[in-house]
């Protein structure tokens, strides 16, 4: 059975797998197809595969992990859930690829129909509702949801009015919470103890409202990390598609969000009018190498055109040409190889569905694509995600032997400090259990915490596997043996030691905070702080 001769079907399978309330069993998966099959009047059952190249990012990262042969959930330990803020535009304007808008009923550079903004839709876009509904969404297919992390979602977060911000985040922490809080400073009080932990919180926003001000709201908020839409290095194509900044603002944000402790992630865009191949690859190894840059993590979207789009004009006008499939396969496999390991790609494509795209990517599975190409050419995927020992039981059965695996350091300097990045690898099966990311803050640090004491900064702390409930224990699994802690001492030792480093900072999640209470680090602002005893 082809994708495109069936698309319906497939599609009609993982919207019903993605509604049951049930929990997801082989059983269940295998009822659920065959009552759409009979529906549908299809002479034969399609297989897990054949429906799975229907799916879209989101929707495989859920079901995936359901329906291939070796089941294993929440391989990342965390479960994810995304939520979109209303319609509203963007005070530059639109950007020449970019769909949606208040105009059309949705979220600024969103078509509607991505899984994420339909549930938006569904809600109204009320944030309370949002988180409690793809809890209940995650819990019913089987994922655990006591460790959550919140992506806000939905066009520029920071250009929005505070008062919609603050009761924004208020609603999605009382969704978690599953009460009405009355006031945020409560509701982050209450998710400290609740069922449902906030482990991190993600805004995206556009660059030129990264500012000393919206960088204290957000941590103020509970961020943990921050989406720029970088897209492109070159200021001659981000002229060309009216992106409104130039690469300048990319690297001012870069640096204070930074000396502030949070997390970076780039959004780029391979593909762009005027760029070719050989151009973005060239971007990507610059990312890398200029200290400007060197971004925690990456989300690669493939320059497509979709309608209501001045891109889409273009293409119908014979002004632009998207790449191939084969083409961006080809391209975002040599730039992944190029990565360093302490970088982790959280996407490879938008979650736009393969029928509102008009030209360009139209598979729905290129990370996949990606990786076959990479082993097909013998080329090492350095980056994160791929390495995780979740992903990795995924797709391997070789043994884990615990003592083959060892404590790795990588130094790079980045945005005028000095980065640390320790990691727990396998090195022969090149495996990695958990990573922390220990930043030395240029001179430039603003936030008085930092600017005020010598200090080190953990922005991230990381162990990877299939999720462990809070306060349990699996064998199996990597979570909470220990390896965090183990990696925090590390850190101060190198704080204290090589930087003279007064005191250890940490920006943590909501829900971790009693974690490091529990080591000695006591409340400090939106940090966590503890002294350097050496």
């Amino acid at each position: 059975m082809t994708v495109s001769e069936n698309y319906d079907l497939y599609r009609a399978v993982i919207e019903a797998l993605l509604r049951s309330d049930k929990v997801l069993s082989r059983q269940s998966i295998n009822q659920i197809k065959n009552k759409i099959c009979a529906e549908f009047g299809a002479s034969r059952v399609p297989s897990n595969a054949d429906i799975l190249q229907a799916a879209i990012p989101e929707e495989l990262e859920v079901l995936a992990p359901l329906m291939r042969k070796r089941p294993v959930r929440t391989v990342s330990g965390v479960s994810v859930v995304a939520v979109m803020t209303d319609p509203q535009a963007c005070p530059h304007g639109k950007c020449a690829y970019c769909p949606g808008g208040p105009d059309l009923g949705v979220p600024q550079s969103y078509t509607g129909h991505e899984p994420a903004t339909m549930r938006g839709i569904q809600h109204r876009f009320a944030p309370y509702e949002q988180v409690e509904g793809r809890l209940a969404q995650l819990a019913a297919i089987g994922h655990n949801i006591d460790k959550t992390e919140l992506i806000v979602m939905g066009g520029d977060w920071c250009s929005k009015p505070f008062d919609y911000r603050e009761r924004f985040v208020k609603g999605c922490i009382d969704g978690m919470n599953g009460k009405i809080s009355r006031s945020l400073s409560e509701a982050k009080r209450f998710n400290e103890h609740a069922s449902v932990r906030n482990v991190g919180m993600t805004f995206e926003t556009r660059r030129e409202w990264v500012t000393e001000q919206t960088i204290n709201e957000m941590l103020e908020f509970g961020a943990t990390r921050v989406e720029l839409g970088v897209q492109s290095l070159s200021d001659e194509t981000l002229k060309r598609v009216e992106r409104g900044h130039g690469v300048e603002e990319t690297i001012v944000a870069t640096k204070k969000l930074r000396d502030s402790g949070l997390k970076i992630c780039y959004h780029m865009m391979p593909g762009l009018p005027g760029n070719t191949p050989e151009s973005d690859v060239k971007e990507f190894t610059t990312l890398f190498a200029d200290s400007q840059f060197r971004p925690d993590m990456f989300k690669i979207y493939p320059t497509i055109v979709v309608k209501n789009t001045k891109l889409y004009n273009w293409w119908k006008e014979g002004k632009y040409s998207p790449y191939t499939n084969s083409q961006i396969v080809d391209l975002v496999a040599e730039a992944v190889s190029l990565m360093p390991e302490y970088v982790r790609i959280q996407r490879m494509q938008r979650d736009i569905p393969l029928h509102q795209i008009e030209a360009g990517l139209s598979v729905g599975n290129l990370r996949e694509l990606v990786h076959k190409k990479m082993r097909k050419d013998g080329l090492r995927n350095p980056t994160i995600r791929y390495r995780e020992i979740g992903h990795f039981q995924m797709r391997s059965k070789a043994e884990i032997n615990a003592e083959d695996i060892e404590m790795i350091r990588r130094n790079y300097d980045a945005a005028g400090g000095e980065e640390i990045f320790l990691s727990y690898e396998e090195p022969d099966l090149d495996v990695i259990f958990g990573f922390l990311r220990l930043r030395i803050p240029s001179e430039e640090a603003f936030r008085p915490e930092i600017s005020d004491k010598s200090c080190a900064i953990i922005r991230e702390l990381r162990v990877y596997g299939p999720m462990v409930e809070i306060g349990q224990r699996d064998p199996e699994a990597w979570q909470h043996l220990g390896l965090g802690e183990k990696m925090i001492g590390f850190a101060e030792n190198i704080g204290g030691e090589e930087y003279d480093a007064k005191r250890i900072l940490v920006n943590s999640g909501i829900g971790v905070k009693p974690y490091y209470r529990a080591l000695g680090f006591d409340d400090l602002g939106p940090f966590l702080s503890k002294p350097v005893q050496i």
